[in-house]
């Protein structure tokens, strides 16, 4: 089942040098300032890399997400904060590719899927994270319009993006009352609030949303009032496998570094490797590595094969993850005190991993949908 073609290996093996020599010169200043270059946005689309499950009547590579997680990995195996703007560019895509107008598709998927226009996602609020079904920005119809009111906090490409997919309540309170919108990033009545400072993930800004009187016209909801909460979490069990993959990109980039590390590096007269404390923790993060990079390959398939996925898409995202954690910070151990500094790439690996278990639902959120998965099968 999850044994590459040809195909899919030279896919691989394209991003893994596209990735390479666009983001590789650029890793040590962007994640020392904290910056955003949206020119190798534009370069990894035009290296086929954004728009990989995309059709290809509307620009992408007409692919399943089993080559999605592919590329995905290759690219966080240099730069999670790139693997993440891939996989964050690619949600409007999916949800508009299954909700959106025929109009809403032709006008921007091919865009997103080329890397000319940058996609977000903003669904949490200051009061409204894990309970997303509590949010409270507005959106109400005037007429040809709705009128847009609230805040949008933690949005990856805020301040940056050309289109964002928008949740807004049109309704009474509760899930049903939400629904979906596409916002284009000039538009009159949305600014842009506190550039989050963050521990990892610095090339990836994270911005505030501000909508105020923000007048939409009334052919950017998404569908039909109502479903926005359904779009999201669609959207979401699409997600938990792309963050799966950007997890095991982290753990094969330290992986990568820590095994050439203590093959090359000397103690007593051997390479520090033949120790077995060194080598039982190498083989430790190899099998949590290999068991995780299955796990979310068998999400990815199940979801291209049009079966439930849900349940092994949360448990994906949990396992590789917490997984991810656990060898980025073996990875740091192995290289002693060089892997605490920024000599070597395992400390940025370290931290970036981290949010890995934050974004897209926590890993507690994950373990109650698997949870409630098991309910309904035994009950």
């Amino acid at each position: 089942m999850y044994e590459l073609d040809e195909t899919q290996e030279d896919l691989r093996a394209a991003a893994r040098e596209a990735a390479q020599a666009i983001l590789g010169p650029t890793l040590e200043e962007a994640d020392e300032n904290e910056e955003f270059d949206k020119e190798l946005f534009r370069q990894l689309g035009e290296a086929g890399l954004c728009g990989v499950q995309t059709a290809e009547e509307h620009g992408g590579l007409g692919l399943g997400y089993f080559e999605y997680t592919l590329v995905l990995e290759e690219i966080a195996r240099v730069s999670a904060s790139w693997g993440v703007c891939v996989a964050v560019n690619g949600l409007p895509q999916v949800i508009l590719a299954e909700y959106g107008s025929e109009t809403q598709k032709e006008r921007y998927l091919p865009g997103l899927a080329g890397g000319e226009l940058l996609g977000a996602f903003a669904l949490s609020e200051p009061e409204s994270g894990s309970d997303a079904g509590s949010l409270a920005t507005t959106a109400v119809r005037d007429g040809e319009h709705y009128v847009l009111n609230g805040t949008k906090f933690w949005i990856t490409h805020g301040g940056y993006a050309d289109v964002y997919i928008v949740m807004a309540r049109t309704g009474g309170q509760g899930a049903r009352g939400i629904s979906a919108f596409v916002v284009e990033g000039d538009q009159q009545g949305l600014t842009f609030g506190k550039k989050e400072k963050k521990m990892g993930l610095r090339a990836s800004p994270t911005v505030e949303l501000i909508f105020e009187d923000a007048r939409i016209p009334a052919s950017a909801l998404i569908g039909e009032e109502g479903i926005g909460f359904k779009v999201a979490l669609s959207a979401l069990d699409s997600g938990r496998i792309t963050i799966g993959s950007i997890a095991n990109g982290l753990s094969q980039g330290a992986l990568d570094v820590a095994a050439a590390y203590t093959c090359q590096r000397r103690q007593f007269k051997k390479p520090i490797i033949d120790f077995q404390g060194v080598s039982f923790m190498l083989a430790d993060m190899a099998t949590k590595l290999e068991c995780s990079r299955l796990i979310v390959r068998k999400a990815a398939w199940l979801r291209d094969a049009g079966r439930e996925y849900s349940a092994v898409a949360a448990m994906a995202k949990c396992m590789a993850t917490d997984s991810s954690l656990a060898v980025t910070s073996d990875a740091v151990q192995c290289l002693g005190g060089y892997g605490y500094t920024r000599e070597y790439p395992v400390e940025r690996y370290m931290r970036d991993a981290k949010v890995m278990q934050i974004v897209e639902g926590t890993n507690q959120v994950q373990r109650l949908v698997i949870g409630r998965h098991l309910k309904r099968q035994y009950s």
